[in-house]
């Protein structure tokens, strides 16, 4: 059978999968609701602030800073909870809370929507490890990284129109008729997760307190070489995007000269290219190993965010802007594959809680520096700087470049 047939085999199994069809039909709602969300609430501050830098990179540390400081309560929990029933009840309190801003905007202070981003963040700490524990019990290995490239794909669309849909709904309707579209989508996405097969009443074999089972999770991480490098990379490769992720507007408005609402069409030119990526992705993966596919995506980085910081011809900066995403899948599926691959069931939850926070905590570090830092130094040397903590996240990756995937996972047992 040639590769070929195999791989339209395996894409065949894989939308077959009623875990797949279930949870990519809530990922569409929930999509959805984000990409207007996070246009609408960024057009709606810069509004009502005149631009203002440290409002509207709070925006950003309202969405990442949760990530930081819950991630990892989140995924202990995670691995504790049913998972299905806790990505369902976090949608439903996330619509909840969404709904309470809409009143608060429509009675109250326009200061509220932060309150939106802030909540949601830190329910989707809880349900986000147990659709990655789902994801490993009703996909099979060998459609892994298939299916990773699905999950990238519909990204990559929204990519593409999330932007025009928010910038759309908030000219045409306003703040509070996007924010009713976010709650509203929270809601169709529990009603669909409701689909998914039932959790199974599994024996745990977890520690009777929190903390005790949060510390075999860190136990559990530095046994493992390969994690712990990740998690180095994670780190350096959070800063580095912290650093330049509030900057988007400033460097559309004062490098090119352009009004604020063309920073759709680098977003939209970053998803063209993670849908081309996506599908390079599939067919290198059983070529290269995650290591490599994540490696070449920071190399790639290092490269276009240089880019960024020299120029100032709008075509040159969309190019750049297209390399990045075109890498973005290769990245993305070198992380989540090591990551499932290497860790057992019981143990993703903290897994994911333990790395995400490095890189969501260099993130907000940056982020919440990023008014100070655009006002001392220029927007070439923000972004030099960027590129150098990309390198140093490609030197963390160098000790396992030949690491083993899928090795065998050392046991780790409760200390008496």
């Amino acid at each position: 059978m040639s590769q070929q047939q195999t791989a339209s085999g395996g894409s065949a199994a894989l939308f077959r999968n009623r875990f797949v069809q279930v949870i990519m039909l809530s990922g569409l709602m929930l999509q959805l609701g984000i990409w207007v969300r996070n246009f609408a609430i960024l057009l709606f501050v810069a509004d009502q602030t005149g631009n203002d830098p440290y409002a509207i990179s709070l925006i950003s540390v309202a969405e990442f800073a949760p990530i930081f400081l819950f991630s990892f309560i989140g995924g202990t929990y995670a691995d504790r909870w049913k998972p299905k029933l806790t990505m369902v009840w976090c949608d439903i309190l996330s619509a909840v809370s969404v709904f309470a801003v809409l009143l608060t905007l429509l009675y109250g202070s326009w200061k509220a929507v932060f309150f939106a981003t802030l909540v949601s963040s830190i329910l989707s700490q809880f349900s986000q490890p147990s659709g990655l524990k789902l994801f490993k019990l009703h996909v099979p290995e060998s459609l892994m990284q298939m299916g990773m490239s699905l999950f990238q794909s519909m990204m990559a669309i929204f990519m593409i129109i999330g932007p025009m849909l928010g910038t759309y709904v908030y000219f045409t309707f306003g703040i509070q008729t996007a924010i009713a579209i976010m709650g509203t989508c929270f809601l169709l996405s529990a009603a669909v997760l409701a689909f998914l097969p039932a959790d199974k009443a599994v024996e745990r074999k977890e520690t009777p307190h929190l903390l005790a089972d949060m510390k075999l999770g860190f136990r559990y991480v530095l046994k493992r070489k390969l994690l712990v490098c990740l998690g180095g990379s994670f780190l350096t490769a959070g800063l580095a995007v912290g650093l330049i992720n509030p900057l988007g507007l400033f460097f559309v408005e004062e490098r090119l000269g352009l009004h604020k609402e063309f920073l759709q069409w680098f977003t939209a030119s970053s998803g063209i290219a993670m849908i081309i990526g996506g599908g390079l992705a599939m067919g290198l993966s059983r070529k290269l190993s995650p290591q490599m596919m994540l490696m070449t995506g920071m190399l790639v980085s290092i490269l276009t965010v240089s880019v960024f910081g020299f120029t100032t011809v709008t075509w040159v900066a969309l190019l750049a802007q297209f390399f990045q995403g075109l890498v973005m899948p290769s990245l993305q599926i070198g992380i989540n594959t090591m990551i499932l691959t290497n860790t057992d069931e019981d143990y993703i939850g903290r897994v994911n809680g333990i790395l995400n926070p490095l890189f969501m905590g260099g993130m907000v570090v940056m982020m919440s520096s990023a008014g100070y830092l655009k006002d001392t130094l220029s927007l070439t040397n923000l972004y030099f700087i960027s590129a150098g903590l990309f390198a140093a996240g490609v030197l963390t990756l160098l000790p396992i470049m030949k690491h083993p995937v899928n090795q065998t996972v050392p046991q780790i047992v409760p200390e008496t």
